[in-house]
């Protein structure tokens, strides 16, 4: 009887392990799959913060030189030498009075 007991303690065992052995697999596999899941995002995030990273560049070069178009403008624009129009005549057509003809 006790080589019997000791005969199935030993399949008991090894089936054990062989259980233990694929799961083990099966969570590495996971975690695997899990790790470049998780890099492919990191990768696409990069690829939109450097497309957007270019696009500041560009917008930031717009402003810049809007900025200045504006600055120039203001220097000879009449509706500067206008402003009291608005104050004292608080009317729709002050901003036609003070276009160019």
């Amino acid at each position: 009887a006790y080589v019997f007991q000791s005969h199935e303690e030993d399949d008991r065992k090894v089936r054990r392990r062989e259980k233990n052995r694929v799961a083990a697999q099966r969570s590495r596999k996971k975690q695997t799959q899990k790790a470049d899941k998780l890099h492919e995002e990191y990768e696409s995030l990069e690829q939109e913060n450097t497309s957007l990273k270019r696009e500041i560049g560009k917008l930031t070069d717009e402003m810049k030189h809007l900025s200045e178009v504006l600055k120039d403008h203001e220097k000879v624009c009449p509706l500067l030498h206008c402003t009291m129009n608005f104050v004292t005549i608080p009317r729709p057509d002050a901003l036609a009075s003070c276009l160019p003809r």
